[in-house]
């Protein structure tokens, strides 16, 4: 992982600090559990080793398809949007400069996935 600040210079005063409750950062801790023990188990299923190196083709495909599976399933999505909603929430949003409040000018740069074949991947 790359090395960021704690506090990027363009926060919020009212940012630097940001407090959650405690039922809500054990309802995030549950869910990140959740999903990072479950797909931990898919793996360890498929990869009792823990070597993927030298997996056969079929094998693959059935951890690729079971991963896939469990994430459509198990909502996997929606469950990190709650996530992401209960952490903004005690953020100020007000826009600075750039008219972006903090959450956006922290993530505006996140190298996030295209399709190889995406024109604005160029």
């Amino acid at each position: 992982m790359a090395d960021h600040p704690a506090t990027p210079p363009s926060l919020l005063p009212a940012n630097r600090r940001i407090v959650l409750s405690g039922e809500d950062a054990l309802r995030i801790l549950r869910e990140i559990e959740f999903l990072l023990q479950s797909l931990h188990h898919i793996g360890r299923h498929y990869y009792p080793d823990g070597d993927d190196d030298g997996a056969d083709a079929e094998r693959r495909a059935r951890y690729c398809a079971e991963t896939t599976r469990f994430i459509d399933a198990q909502q996997a999505t929606t469950r990190l949007a709650l996530m992401r909603r209960i952490l903004s929430a005690p953020f100020d949003d007000t826009l600075g400069a750039d008219d972006m409040d903090d959450i956006e000018r922290a993530v505006a740069a996140l190298p996030l996935w295209r399709a190889s074949d995406d024109p604005s991947q160029n």
